[in-house]
């Protein structure tokens, strides 16, 4: 008995589609590289004001209550800086942020967040911005996130 099978290659496509490198253009991360380079001089500045808005949800909390919508602004604004930090070349910023976003993830469990847990996490933004403490290759930088990271996980725990 022979077994006949026919082998239908379709053609591939995708190159044709999305450019010779899978749409990755070298000249055209070279100049939103060069255009980031020119942005850096405003990215302190640009940090300051997204500091300013967490500072707003922190008073806010503090004038209004811990309620699911002041709950919601301050995770919105630590989202932000999660996502903002490291490209204004604040790396600990980032991670700081990130430990807060973990701590108000999820909107079940949100209210439940310490308000001194969250107090730190944001002192602790504003201190490292302001003292200029860029990663956690700085001892007090790595300290402080290592120690609010913890605060969060055991809070997780229960």
């Amino acid at each position: 008995m022979s077994n006949s099978a026919q082998v239908i290659r379709p053609p591939n496509n995708l190159r044709q589609k999305v450019g010779g490198g899978f749409g990755i253009n070298a000249d055209a991360i070279a100049k939103a590289e060069e255009a980031l380079r020119a942005m850096s001089a405003q990215f302190s500045q640009w940090l300051s004001d997204e500091v300013a808005k967490l500072d707003k949800a922190q008073a806010d909390i503090r004038e209004k209550g811990y309620t699911p919508e002041t709950a919601e602004a301050l995770y919105f604004r630590a989202h932000d800086l999660k996502g903002l930090g490291t490209t204004y070349e604040y790396p600990l910023v980032t991670r700081i942020a990130g430990s807060l976003c973990r701590m108000l993830d999820d909107p079940a469990s949100r209210m439940t967040a310490p308000i001194v847990i969250l107090d730190a996490h944001i002192d602790a933004i504003r201190a490292v911005v302001r003292d200029e403490i860029k990663t956690d290759d700085h001892p007090t930088g790595r300290v402080l996130a290592e120690s609010l990271e913890a605060s969060v996980a055991d809070h997780r725990k229960g």
